[in-house]
Parts: structure tokens; C-alpha cells; sequence
């Protein structure tokens, strides 16, 4: 089971979905990593103790502080998202495709895929798929992390390409390898749902945005709010005050009046914002329980 509330980490690499001005601003605050440590442990004393990232370079460096201080950290888990994409499209730009895919997939894959090319990759991309977890969660080795999600990117390319097989696998690798249950980023629920429940994942975890406004929520609210009310999945609500557009108080109580919404992430830089998001979710979570 997931925890109820899931610190974000956008506000830390500069995502800020309603301006830039505050993505400048956030950049230069959390240039060192000690400004982001010291967040985190302000989530941790609000009782927050799951923190969701990207693979970002960054993160090795907190993955490092973890490791460092066991006590302090003992609850803590991580949930990573992968690919981190920036790290490949810059990878590209710097190396060009080939030396990319030299620096991120070993040698004698590369070899056999210019002598077989797309023979050899439809008959090998899950053995790349899986080599490219294993690079990605290289950084987490010593911590928790009970859940390993794709990031949306991916997760809706594939998805697109009708390529759902690669979702299945990943669904079993991280099972096998890491001892992790995998979780979907996505910007269609309903859709995503439909995909893995037809490959036999029943009761899937999926992070999506789930808000008042209809946000970020392909296929429109409708859609979503029937799916979470008749059907087996397992929700992080993300985007809940839809970019800023709701109000917090009227955000939260939307989301957690919602069935089947088993966490709610969130991402804050400063204590005040912190306090009140986690104390507004225990609020509406508690009343959607006495319900």
C-alpha cells in the first residue's frame, strides 16, 4: 500500500506549471543540494515520508545523504521515475544518437544491432528496456523504494504505438529484479487502464492528474471520475490544484472525496506551504473515511 501523502519534486529542478518567473526563482534557491535536503526533512517532520523523483543527476547526491545518515532516514522511501528524459535529450545532444546509445546500452548490444538491425532490436528492446532500468536505479541501491514508475513520456508513447507488451515487461521486471511494484505516469487514465488490464495487470498503480478543472486529463473529467468509481485501480492523484487554478481547500476536498484515490502528491518549497497541504489532505481524508 501506498503511503497517503507523496512529496513531489518539481519545485526542486525548476517545474513550475504556471510561470517561469517562479521556475527562475526556484532554480536559484535549490542550486545547492543542502536547500533541497532541508526541504525534505521539513516534509519528513510534517510526516510525510515518501518522496517521488525523477533520475536526475541531482538525486544521486540526496540518494548519498540517505545513505549517510540511516537514522534519520529510516522510514524514508523513494519513489523513482524513469527515464529521467532531459538526461537522454541532452545525451543527444552532446553525443548524437549512436554515441547515446554506445554511452547507455553496453557494447555488444550495440554490435548485433547494426548487423540485425530492427530484427535484432523488436526481438531485444526489452533486454534494452531492462538494462536501462538497471542504469537508473543504480543511484538508489541501500533505499527503499517499494515503487518504481515510468515517467509519461514514455509511459504514452507506448501507449500510442499500440506497444503495451513493453509496459507488461516493465510491470515484471521490476517485480522480479527489484522487488518493487511498477507504477504508470500518464496523461490518460481511462485509456492506460484499458491497456494493462488487457495484458492481465489487475488493480494497477497509475499517477495521473486528477483535479477539479479537468487539467491535464485526456479523454475529460467524465471519463476519469467513472473509471475511479467502477473500476480496480490503484491512484496517485497528481496536479490536484490544477496549475493553480483551485483554490487549496476546494482542490483537496474534490480530490479526496474521489474513489480509488489512494495517494495525493504534491510538491512545496517552503514550510507554510508544506504544513497546510499536508494538514488540508489529513482533513478530507479523514472525513471521506467517516463517510
Amino acid at each position: 500500500m501506498m503511503d497517503r501523502i507523496i512529496f513531489g519534486d518539481n519545485q526542486f529542478f525548476a517545474v513550475n506549471h504556471i510561470s517561469d518567473e517562479k521556475s527562475r526563482a526556484q532554480s536559484i534557491r535549490f542550486k545547492d543540494d543542502s536547500a533541497i535536503i532541508q526541504t525534505l526533512d521539513l516534509a519528513i517532520d510534517n510526516g510525510v515520508d515518501t518522496f517521488m523523483c525523477t533520475t536526475h543527476d541531482r538525486i544521486e547526491n540526496i540518494c548519498d545523504h540517505i545513505r549517510r545518515n540511516p537514522k534519520r532516514y529510516e522510514d524514508f522511501k523513494m519513489y523513482p521515475c524513469m527515464p529521467y528524459a532531459h538526461k537522454y535529450a541532452n545525451a543527444v545532444t552532446e553525443m548524437g544518437y549512436a554515441g547515446t546509445l554506445k554511452h547507455f546500452v553496453p557494447g555488444n548490444f550495440m554490435g548485433s544491432l547494426f548487423k540485425g538491425g530492427m530484427a535484432f532490436l523488436s526481438k531485444d528492446y526489452l533486454s534494452i528496456m531492462e538494462l536501462l532500468v538497471d542504469s537508473e536505479m543504480k543511484m538508489f541501491k541501500g533505499i527503499q523504494t517499494p515503487v518504481i514508475f515510468l515517467q509519461n513520456v514514455i509511459t504514452d508513447l507506448l501507449l500510442g504505438l499500440g506497444m503495451v507488451d513493453i509496459l507488461a515487461a516493465f510491470h515484471v521486471y521490476v517485480k522480479k529484479k527489484y522487488n518493487a511494484e511498477a507504477g504508470f505516469i500518464t496523461m490518460n487514465l481511462p485509456k492506460l487502464l484499458t491497456a494493462l488490464e488487457s495484458r492481465g495487470i489487475e488493480n494497477p498503480i497509475i499517477c495521473a492528474s486528477i483535479n477539479k478543472a479537468g487539467f491535464r486529463m485526456s479523454g475529460g473529467i467524465g471519463a476519469y471520475e467513472k473509471a475511479l468509481r467502477t473500476r480496480k485501480v490503484r491512484v496517485m492523484a497528481m496536479q490536484v490544484l490544477a496549475g493553480g487554478a483551485i483554490p487549496p481547500r476546494e482542490a483537496i476536498e474534490y480530490v479526496c472525496n474521489l474513489p480509488n484515490i489512494e495517494s495525493i502528491l504534491f510538491g512545496a518549497s517552503s514550510a507554510g506551504n508544506i504544513k497546510q497541504t499536508v494538514s488540508l489532505i489529513n482533513e478530507h481524508s479523514m472525513q471521506y473515511e467517516m463517510h
